[in-house]
């Protein structure tokens, strides 16, 4: 049992169905899913032997010993390393809002909690909520009540609601929006703070909570001013 991470996969959508069927397989039961678009010119799609620039995006939490396993299941079954197929990468977590936020997020995997981690020299911290569609206000509302300044909003459809019955006592809805938020290293624990008391479990928004370490940042010098 090792450290959790925050793994993001990038794939034709077309393999949706494929990826998420070995994430099951392996336990990983809780998952977002959002819709994307590439960017890269027809000369770069040629070089790399991509046919479309239609992508999905799945986030999961996962355990240090799964993510070796996963890994190693990418590369030899799915050859995600070949042109084309499609990227997969870790983020170490920094902090979970509350013991049934992180029951839910790893769901059957063993984890064994440890002290809150960081990353050495950290000045920022990026937020991550999870919450019911059509709670952004109240969320970011929460969020603004203790220092943050803004989001970006991703819609996502999420799996594991027989994870949040078995570890919540809740229902959630498959349809989800993930609120990203940068902020300062000492304001993370009072903004995540204010969303689990004001927008959490026991509200409409059935917010869960998490935060990556951020390493570095451009477009932020008016936050440093501060």
């Amino acid at each position: 049992m090792g450290k959790l991470y925050l793994m993001t996969t990038i794939i034709n959508r077309k393999q949706i169905k494929k990826y998420m069927g070995l994430y099951q397989e392996e336990g990983l039961l809780v998952t977002f899913i959002t819709l994307g678009s590439g960017t890269a010119s027809g000369a770069m799609l040629d070089y790399l032997g991509l046919e479309a620039t239609e992508k999905a995006v799945i986030f999961t939490v996962l355990e240090e010993s799964n993510w070796k396993k996963t890994q190693k299941d990418l590369r030899q079954r799915f050859r995600i390393d070949a042109p084309g197929e499609g990227v997969a990468f870790i983020v170490p977590l920094s902090s979970i809002g509350g013991k049934k936020a992180l029951q839910f997020l790893t769901a059957d995997q063993e984890y064994q909690k440890e002290e809150e981690s960081a990353l050495k020299d950290t000045v920022y911290e990026l937020i991550m909520i999870i919450a019911n569609q059509g709670n952004i206000e109240l969320v970011m509302d929460a969020a603004r009540s203790a220092g943050a300044y803004g989001g970006t909003v991703l819609h996502a459809k999420g799996t594991g609601t027989e994870q949040a019955e078995r570890f919540m006592g809740v229902s959630l809805a498959a349809e989800k929006e993930m609120i990203f938020i940068v902020a300062k290293k000492e304001q993370k624990n009072e903004i995540m703070k204010a969303v689990m008391e004001k927008a959490g479990l026991k509200t409409k928004a059935k917010a869960v909570v998490f935060s990556l370490p951020v390493t570095d940042t451009a477009g932020l010098r008016l936050l440093e001013e501060d």
